[in-house]
């Protein structure tokens, strides 16, 4: 994405499908839980019989553990089914701590905050439907064009854009975003989407059209619910989140994507510029597990086959 629209903003994140059965309601009940710590799974495998627990952090090793930060509500990327983090990231951290003989703890947290919280060390990384974007990894704030911060370093393991949701039977007419001029658009802060809206609507005004306005939220469940009510005429969220919400709010009676997918890019694994040796080690096991073909099947399981990558890359993003 551009340099103002780059997927979820530099203190945040980007998302976007699978299908399983979660509706917007139950998403906003499980959000509602706040910054709970839950397991992502058990990865099954001791460090001493794992065939890149080497390639870890001494510290990581010994713990048997990385804790990984992530906005645990943005299904079927990740969400909470039955007190445990589920979801494509969950399900590739579990491959990935097969390699390494470690478990990914998950923790949740408010996307925006997840940066701040990998750079005060509250997290070993993040993983949460983040996109690997250059403002991101040189710290800098795509708002306002100023460095906030060091900058992360991303293994890319999946590739998104994003989409504009809407209502049933499409009741405003939306097919790009020219059509979200002068309207009200919800969606969740500090992300990818956010920086999109505010870029499409600089243009509005360079149109001579009016602006959109823009209502955001910490979570995607409750702009979902404001799109859900009519309060606004479209959320932009990335493709996969889009496409599951379409499938399964409301029995597949509530939303529908209309246009194209808008900028697509890679998802990264987010880990601090230092930590050079836990990048390479989750880099490593990326591979590893593409090779193997289970990153393969965990895609096919939700039925977001069309965002593989065929190898992992570092700081792919544009």
């Amino acid at each position: 994405m551009t340099a103002s629209s780059t997927r979820r903003t530099t203190v945040a994140r980007s998302r976007t499908a699978a299908f399983g059965a979660i509706a917007v309601a139950g998403a906003l009940i499980l959000t509602g839980c706040g910054d709970q710590t839950d397991q992502g799974g058990d990865t099954g495998s001791s460090s001493s019989s794992a065939p890149l627990a080497s390639k870890l952090p001494d510290d990581i090793r010994k713990a048997g553990v990385i804790k990984v930060g992530s906005d645990i509500a943005y299904p079927p990327v990740e969400y909470m089914e039955s007190g445990k983090a589920v979801g494509v990231d969950p399900d590739i951290a579990d491959a990935l701590g097969k390699q390494l003989g470690v478990k990914f703890d998950f923790q949740n947290g408010k996307f925006a905050q997840l940066i701040v919280g990998l750079q005060s060390k509250r997290f070993d990384m993040v993983m949460s439907a983040m996109n690997d974007t250059k403002d991101r990894q040189n710290g800098i704030d795509s708002d306002t064009g100023k460095k906030v911060g060091n900058g992360v370093d991303f293994v890319d393991y999946f590739t998104a854009g994003t989409s504009i949701l809407v209502q049933k039977g499409n009741p405003k007419g939306i097919k790009s975003l020219d059509d979200l001029c002068g309207k009200v658009v919800a969606l969740q802060q500090g992300t990818t989407s956010e920086g999109i809206a505010k870029a499409q609507s600089t243009k509005c005004t360079k149109d001579g059209k009016k602006a959109i306005t823009l209502q955001t939220f910490d979570t995607d469940p409750e702009a979902l619910l404001r799109l859900k009510q009519g309060a606004s005429v479209a959320d932009l969220n990335d493709f996969p989140v889009a496409a599951y919400n379409a499938k399964t709010s409301g029995g597949g009676k509530d939303f529908e994507v209309v246009g194209d997918q808008i900028e697509a890019g890679p998802y990264g694994i987010a880990v601090t510029k230092e930590n050079t040796q836990l990048r390479d080690a989750l880099q490593a096991a990326l591979d590893a597990i593409i090779k193997n073909g289970e990153y393969q099947k965990i895609l096919s399981k939700w039925n977001v086959t069309q965002g593989a990558v065929t190898e992992a890359k570092t700081n792919g993003g544009s």
